[in-house]
């Protein structure tokens, strides 16, 4: 990649939704333009449009300045991300320019890249998120269980930091493991870890959504059917 990139970043993966504009230099370096965060999980669709918009104005950008759009992808609950995802395909393709979705887990992960860590978030229904990550790397992961389910594991492949919500972090570092609050990815941090493909130029593939568990409209419609299905003798 030669000269500078102007990144559109946008993830709705948590309860709070965050969208910035990031300027990557030609070395991986991210600096942040302006970003918005609200935290409120039942206004992803509402506000989204809103904050790109803002931010734009106060980079002093327009869509056309952009070179691409990062976008996490989870995972996270189906109503969130296909918000963000699809807020960020139809920037992408209005600007004609590549659309880069990245774990989010990854980008919320950079805060430890120099540590052995387990990055965990709110999957709710009393489980979380989680991926393990070794200076930056994934190596386990991402996937759903519940936070003891976790705790566990770390007495079999120790960490050295736990990040993510102080409400999960505690009880699953349980003094084993040092806790970073962390409750979502920065816009600087999505944009770094989509830095690789962006300065390779490679087309990127698809969106695809890392939901981890179908929806639960489809699991009532899915219960509704069943229950309409008529009972046969040994069932």
């Amino acid at each position: 990649m030669s000269g500078e990139r102007t990144v559109l970043t946008i993830d709705t993966a948590t309860e709070t939704v965050v969208t910035g504009v990031v300027r990557l230099t030609a070395s991986g370096e991210a600096s942040t333009l302006a970003e918005r965060t609200v935290h409120d999980h039942r206004r992803h669709a509402e506000i989204l449009t809103t904050l790109i918009r803002e931010v734009l104005d106060e980079a002093g950008l327009a869509g056309a300045d952009l070179d691409a759009v990062v976008v996490g992808a989870g995972p996270g609950p189906f109503t969130g991300l296909r918000v963000g995802l699809a807020t960020a395909a139809a920037y992408g393709d209005a600007l004609g320019i590549p659309v880069h979705g990245v774990c989010s887990l990854d980008a919320i992960a950079v805060v430890a890249a120099d540590r052995t860590a387990l990055v965990v978030t709110d999957a709710r229904r009393r489980e979380v998120y989680w991926a393990r990550y070794r200076d930056g790397q994934r190596t386990a992961g991402p996937d759903v269980a519940p936070p003891a389910t976790v705790a566990d594991a770390l007495a079999d492949q120790p960490v050295d930091a736990v990040v993510g919500p102080p409400a999960f972090t505690e009880p699953i570092a349980a003094g084993r493991a040092e806790e970073i609050g962390a409750t979502h990815p920065t816009p600087a941090a999505l944009a770094s870890v989509a830095f690789d493909a962006i300065s390779a130029g490679v087309v990127p593939p698809p969106l695809e959504p890392l939901y981890l568990r179908r929806p639960d409209a489809v699991e009532l419609k899915d219960q509704r059917r069943k229950s309409l299905l008529p009972v046969t003798d040994g069932a």
